[in-house]
């Protein structure tokens, strides 16, 4: 097989193309960067220069970042599923990837990660800054969400891939709360697609790795 991935089931940037890969039924060999599987990370190592996941590589050719692998995956390894569109709805898509990856994605990592760092070494100001800008980003999805089933209308993309795993955390940091009933409904829908739920259930093993704890939902 010539496809490789490499990521682990209970990342969130793993997941973002897992969920490509699943909804498109592409064939891949699924390599778990796990610790009883040190050969995988040091083929990772040899390929991404920081030893960041996920990777995938294709005949030899390492792509790396989750947005350049989902549009390799579209032109190298099409499938039912156009992640980017053309034209004006591909740039909303693309934009809206951006939204969810740094806006949630970034935020909810920042409260998230300062727990795993050294004692005394903690940063509060800046996780309290992030646990605020997760709330405007809530507000302007709120505010913004179209009145389609996904995010960026009536055809699951690129947007959504960012958008699930991305709610599925942050919600878990910081509660979207019932004052964003648009919003919350988005993450109930993007549960329940198919290969997000997939994702989900895979990572469902992993969950005492969340350092805040993970709540006993979803």
């Amino acid at each position: 097989m010539s496809l490789e991935f490499f990521g682990h089931p209970f990342s969130s940037y793993t997941q973002k193309v897992l969920i490509a890969l699943y909804a498109d039924g592409t064939e891949f060999n699924y390599r778990l960067l796990e610790q009883d599987h040190p050969e995988n990370f040091e083929e990772l190592k040899r390929h991404s220069p920081f030893g960041l996941f996920p990777i995938i590589i294709d005949d030899g050719t390492a792509v790396f970042e989750t947005t350049p692998i989902i549009e390799h995956l579209q032109a190298r390894h099409p499938g039912p599923n156009r992640w980017i569109p053309d034209g004006e709805p591909g740039r909303r898509v693309r934009f809206l990837d951006r939204f969810f990856d740094l806006h949630v994605m970034g935020n909810m990592q920042k409260a998230v990660t300062d727990r795993l760092r050294p004692e005394g070494q903690s940063d509060s100001f800046g996780v309290q800054q992030a646990r605020e800008r997760l709330h405007v980003a809530y507000d302007w999805l709120e505010a913004n969400l179209g009145d389609g089933p996904w995010a960026a209308g009536d055809e699951f993309t690129l947007a959504d891939c960012a958008a699930a795993p991305s709610l599925f955390y942050a919600d878990w940091a910081e509660e979207i709360g019932d004052t964003r009933p648009k919003l919350k409904a988005y993450r109930v829908r993007l549960l329940a697609h198919p290969a997000v739920s997939r994702c989900v259930d895979e990572g469902r093993p992993y969950r005492h790795y969340f350092p805040l704890g993970a709540p006993d939902r979803d």
